[in-house]
């Protein structure tokens, strides 16, 4: 997610985990679930600008928080990867993975009132694939019958949904996909009431009105606030929080303003900025109020691999080669975090494959040199390198732009930019160089991310060629394609997961992305006021469990 919690895009304000995407949750017959103590109360935190609120584009993981406890779909994951049912009572497929039907939880309503029914679904997923409305997180329908034409501008519904009777939604792919339902647990798949309209409708992209376990109070404060407040109506077990109360802080020193905000009693879950990890580490780990798990993200360098000096697959090699991953780790996140030798995070314990980048084991200068020279990247070539300001990240990119000058020879022009401008130049068609860029999982399956991240049909440019999907590297290869494809239209979970492998393997022998760390997630959180608070499988608090002490 972005996500990315994302795919997802998972935006990355964090301080050393850079970035997730959306809240999840487990447990009770809605996936949400609910907090053993008290109800009442009011939960304080921090973000930055989200780009969307509304589940037509939410994509990182401050929008995707507020829109996840906005809304509820079919299905929602558990901390530890689960995908359980939310409002689906049942599903089927048929035998060749095309056609989909799902039972629908009856008598739900939206907070407004509205039924929440199959044509919500309908209605949802038809907003956001629609050419006007310019979705970066439409992709995940893309496996829908009539996906393209809807984004063509051709038709403006897909024709692959219907609704058999009030609480039955079919869905018919163009391809075999026995993972579908899976996709379903991210919010782009959402339903929306008949008055959200079309998908650029400011009042309604400003004040959403969803069916999940909270709903908004007013409306988007931008750059100000965000209140959330319990829905009583909810068809689920409802929230025990009266309300959630989210700052929207500066992003080129959020890290900073919430770690602060936790010190002083402002907030009640924050981030750090990278230098303070150590202290806050010693100050809050015996208070029990210090969290640190490893998620499912990962963090990476982007290489824009169709232009400019990354376009080689060797001149990525070098770049890999020349960053010493170990001294990052060592002497900038304190031991804090873990190098990562894969794309797919080691979460995905049955298809991790441990070293498979073997240019991320242990660098190497001279490999380094002898790759660029093969490349044509000479002393003196200028590499960009973009990154978010204001998430903690300063430090180790200053750290990468040592180690490639003094090894490579070349000059590291670094710049930093608020995380909506970064995402927004890594889609401008003359994009080129290197971003940092995170992701952690939208949804648990390696499809996740090997198809936002790699397939070539996760590219979508437009028609001035700015890439709106989350394959902003632009990476294409017709074999790597194949074997995602081959997946999808595998039943068995064990023949899905030897395709993932030879994909994985195919996508890093091209570099198509290079690792740097496996991502563990450091968070404070009030444990002292507040019982049930933990991440959720997004990386983000739990907000529907939580409740007071």
């Amino acid at each position: 997610m972005r996500g990315a919690k994302s795919a997802k895009w998972v935006a990355i304000a964090a301080v050393v985990a850079l970035g997730a995407t959306a809240c999840g949750g487990g447990g009770g017959d809605d996936g949400k679930g609910s907090g053993s103590g008290k109800a009442g109360g009011t939960f304080r935190m921090g973000i930055t600008e989200p780009v969307a609120i509304d589940p037509y584009n939410a994509q990182e993981s401050e929008g995707v928080l507020v829109t996840d406890n906005l809304f509820t779909g079919l299905y929602e994951p558990t901390a530890d990867g689960k995908v359980t049912p939310a409002l689906a009572t049942s599903k089927e497929v048929s035998p060749d993975g095309k056609t989909w039907t799902f039972k629908i939880k009856p008598g739900t309503k939206f907070s407004n009132g509205e039924p929440v029914d199959a044509e919500a679904f309908i209605r949802g997923w038809n907003r956001v694939v629609q050419k006007a409305a310019a979705s970066d997180v439409a992709y995940h329908m893309a496996g829908i019958a009539g996906f393209e034409d809807a984004q063509s501008g051709k038709a403006t519904s897909m024709s692959g949904l219907s609704a058999p009777d009030a609480n039955t939604l079919q869905v018919k792919l163009s391809a075999p996909d026995f993972e579908f339902y899976v996709k379903t647990t991210h919010t782009v798949f959402s339903p929306v009431p008949k008055v959200a309209g079309d998908a650029k409708n400011k009042s309604y992209n400003e004040a959403p009105i969803g069916n999940g376990p909270f709903k908004m109070q007013g409306s988007w404060q931008h750059n100000k606030s965000i209140t959330l407040v319990r829905n009583d109506t909810f068809g689920g077990t409802k929230a025990k929080l009266d309300e959630v109360k989210i700052d929207i802080l500066n992003s080129s020193n959020s890290s900073t303003l919430e770690y602060q905000g936790f010190e002083a009693g402002s907030y009640d879950w924050a981030r750090m900025p990278t230098p303070q990890l150590p202290a806050a580490k010693a100050k809050y780990d015996s208070q029990g109020e210090w969290i640190s798990e490893d998620t499912n993200g990962m963090n990476y360098l982007l290489p824009i691999t169709e232009s400019g000096p990354m376009k080689d697959p060797k001149a990525r090699l070098a770049v890999s080669y020349a960053i010493d991953r170990d001294a990052i780790v060592k002497g900038v996140f304190q031991g804090m975090q873990t190098k990562s030798t894969t794309i797919l995070p080691p979460a995905f314990k049955d298809v991790y494959q441990k070293d498979l980048c073997t240019s991320c084991v242990k660098s190497d200068p001279a490999k380094a040199k002898q790759l660029a020279k093969e490349a044509g990247l000479t002393p003196g070539t200028t590499i960009e390198l973009g990154y978010n300001t204001g998430a903690g990240h300063e430090e180790w990119i200053q750290a990468v732009k040592q180690q490639l000058e003094k090894v490579l020879g070349v000059k590291v022009k670094a710049t930093g930019k608020p995380f909506a401008e970064l995402l927004a130049d890594q889609q401008k068609p003359n994009a080129t160089g290197l971003y940092r860029f995170a992701w952690g999982a939208d949804y648990p399956t390696p499809d996740n991310f090997l198809f936002p991240l790699l397939d070539t049909a996760s590219i979508n440019k437009d028609a001035s060629g700015k890439v709106t999907g989350d394959n902003r590297g632009r990476y294409s290869n017709k074999a790597f394609d194949a074997l995602l494809a081959k997946a999808r239209g595998t039943e068995s979970e064990a023949g899905r997961n030897v395709l993932y492998k030879q994909a994985e393997k195919l996508a890093m022998d091209d570099m198509a992305l290079i690792p740097l760390w496996n991502r563990t997630q450091l968070r404070l959180a009030n444990t002292k006021k507040f019982a049930d608070l933990k991440m959720d499988f997004h990386e983000d608090p739990n907000l529907a469990e939580i409740s007071m002490k």
